[in-house]
Formats: C-alpha cells, structure tokens, sequence
C-alpha cells in the first residue's frame, strides 16, 4: 500500500507510525484512518511496539472540517465514526506496546490516539485539548479511551472547559506517562527496556488486560451514536463551515 497521510519504518520489531499531513495541520481523514489501520493490521503480525508520532509542532489537531465541508457539498451522508473508533480499540487492545510520542499541539480526536495508547511520552510543548462544544459537538468517541486513561472527571472537565491543557498538569492527571525537554531521549530509555518483551508475552498480556475490563467495548455503540447525532445537525455544520470561511466562532455572529 503506497501511504499518503502517514510515513512508516521498522527499526526490528518496532514500528515508527508518524501521522504526516502538514498541509493540513495533522487533522484526521479518512484516508489517514484508513492508513493507519493498515499499518497497524501488519503489526499485529510483526511488531512488538508501535511508536505513533506526530509532527514537532503539532501531534494531532482532530476531525478534518475540509473534508467535512466538502462530503458535504457533495450531498453524501455523514460518515459513520466507527472506523476511528476501531482504529483506537486496535492501539489500546492490539498484540503490541503503542506509544504515543507527542510534541506541540493534541486537540480534539488527536486526544483520542493519545488516551488509547498504552504508553504516553511527550515533550515541554505538548498540550492538550477538546475543542468540541465550541462548535455544538462533542468528544464522543474520544471519551471512553480518556475516562479510561485520566478518569471521569478530568476528562468531563477538559470537554466543558475546551481550553489546552499543559503538559505537566497532563502529567498529573494520568493522560501523560513521561514528559521531558528531550522526549526522543526519553522515548529511547523506554525502548530500551520494552524492547526485551516477547511477542507472545505482550500479546498474552493485552488480551487479559482488555479482557478486565469492556468498557472501550460497551461504550461504542452508545459513543457512535452520540456523534453522529452532533455531525448531523444542520446548525452545528453551518457553525463550522462558517468558521472555515471567516474565523468567527459559532457564538461570534
């Protein structure tokens, strides 16, 4: 498969996965959805780690409003959330160690690729947001991976307060694992020491853990739904599109 969205390597039985749209500040597509799950169904069978990565300025900035606007434009129906969805149960459930090493800007479902991976590894720029009832929608999706990661109330109060949150405080709230001023230094320490795991053992081991608990599972439907519903509504999509032309927030008529 020729990658548009994403770049890959191997380095042994560690995948480098970095999100690359810089065009488009590293929003989320389809294409990009499609990529990665890709990439992650070859690792299932060869990979012990998979480091997901971002740009240095930006990991993730969320749902791709161009895209959006022009499915729109061309009449189609709303595009079911739920091969996001599964892209995130396949980093928090698949037979290997994710990791995600994030540097600069985490807004909206990027928040979601860093709440399902096992291991969280940022630098002193990394900063966390959801953007989403600015705009009449919701974190849906994102919300049984981050409840499941920093706990209910935290990740209720960054949905209502939209505004980022800064490394050290991600820290505290369990959403971060490791930050440091050299995250790639960092990143190494911790490949040093997962590197020695086998294959068999981590898959073994992720399977009792998801099997501890189905809340990522038992929250889809319900999650799936809830956006859906939010990306249907006529108001909501004329808030966006008209912040993609003029800047104005919705409330800012």
């Amino acid at each position: 498969m020729e990658y548009q969205t994403v770049r890959v390597r191997f380095q042994e039985s560690i995948c480098f996965l970095q999100l690359h749209r810089p065009e488009a500040n590293n929003a989320i597509n389809d294409r990009l959805v499609e990529e990665c799950r890709h990439v992650l169904s070859i690792c299932e069978r060869s990979a012990t780690v998979v480091v997901l990565e971002g740009l240095p300025e930006v990991f993730c900035t969320g749902a791709d409003f161009q895209e959006l606007r022009e499915h729109h434009e061309r009449g189609g129906a709303i595009q079911s959330p739920e091969p996001l969805y599964d892209l995130w149960l396949q980093l928090a459930t698949g037979p290997y160690i994710s990791i995600a090493h994030v540097r600069g800007k985490v807004n909206a479902g990027g928040v979601g690729f860093v709440a399902a991976c096992d291991v969280v590894i940022a630098d002193d720029t990394a900063q966390f947001s959801l953007s989403e009832l600015l705009f009449g929608l919701m974190p849906a999706c994102v919300m049984p991976f981050l409840v499941r990661r920093a706990g209910f109330q935290k990740a209720h109060y960054m949905a209502l307060m939209t505004r980022p949150v800064p490394v050290q405080q991600a820290l505290e709230w369990g959403l971060v694992d490791a930050h440091a001023a050299n995250s790639a230094s960092a990143l190494h320490m911790h490949l040093l020491r997962l590197r020695n795991l086998s294959k068999v053992a981590i898959a073994r081991y992720k399977r009792y853990m998801h099997a501890l608990s189905q809340e990522l599972q038992q929250a889809k439907q319900g999650a799936l739904a809830a956006a859906t519903e939010v990306f249907s509504d006529p108001g909501n999509l004329e808030g966006i599109f008209r912040y993609m032309a003029t800047g104005q927030l919705p409330w800012q008529r």
